[in-house]
């Protein structure tokens, strides 16, 4: 019997992510574009089989994939990729995005002009969530999906899915520098041999996008 699977999906385009700024809390919807990326995740989703036989992901017909647990962030922008997507997903408070505080709205670019030095999952927000918060919610979020049977899918945010990828491979929270998520995007968390073995099969991809 092949090991559980936690598929991670990023929401589709908004307007905030186009310009690169920083999206938290504040409940934006997603674009046209945005929305017809949710489908086209969709129907990746819907499409995609599980090879036994090996660790890869293909479009091919060998064995239904199913989800026995779907979880998304409440903010709209991961809901309504839910719901485009055809999935009917749980509300999940652990979900939400970074809360950047002082940062909310602005761009990289703009932080830096005050705070050259500055990242994310090293020096977290002024008025909002440090990076070893974000990672206590992860953990919480992964030792809950671990008590879980079956697959599971996650609709959520660019930071919130990198700290998840981080914890999952227990690594330290500054280490989410390393993985870049696209809007739209669809990556796999899973085990190699065991669950003692947590690996990713799949990081960042979008060849479901056209």
């Amino acid at each position: 019997m092949p090991l559980p699977l936690i598929y991670l999906a990023r929401h589709g385009e908004t307007a905030w992510s186009i310009t690169g700024q920083h999206t938290g809390r504040t409940d934006i919807p997603l674009t046209e574009e945005g929305e017809e990326n949710a489908r086209q995740l969709g129907e990746r989703l819907h499409n995609t089989a599980l090879t036994t036989s090996s660790s890869r992901y293909i479009g091919a017909n060998e064995q239904p994939l199913t989800f026995t647990n779907i979880f998304s962030s409440p903010l709209q922008r991961a809901m309504k990729t839910a719901s485009l997507a055809d999935f009917k997903p749980t509300p999940e408070p652990l979900l939400f995005e970074w809360d950047y505080g002082q940062y909310e709205g602005l761009t990289t670019k703009e932080i830096q002009e005050g705070r050259p030095d500055w990242q994310i999952f090293r020096d977290g927000c002024p008025g909002g969530e440090s990076p070893d918060q974000v990672a206590a919610r992860c953990d919480e979020l992964i030792k809950k999906i671990r008590t879980l049977s079956g697959n599971t899918l996650l609709f959520a945010h660019a930071h919130i899915l990198r700290m998840v990828a981080t914890r999952w491979l227990g690594l330290s929270p500054q280490e989410g520098r390393l993985y870049f998520l696209n809007t739209a995007s669809l990556s796999i968390l899973g085990y190699e041999h065991h669950m003692e073995d947590p690996v990713i099969h799949l990081w960042n991809e979008t060849s479901h996008l056209h």
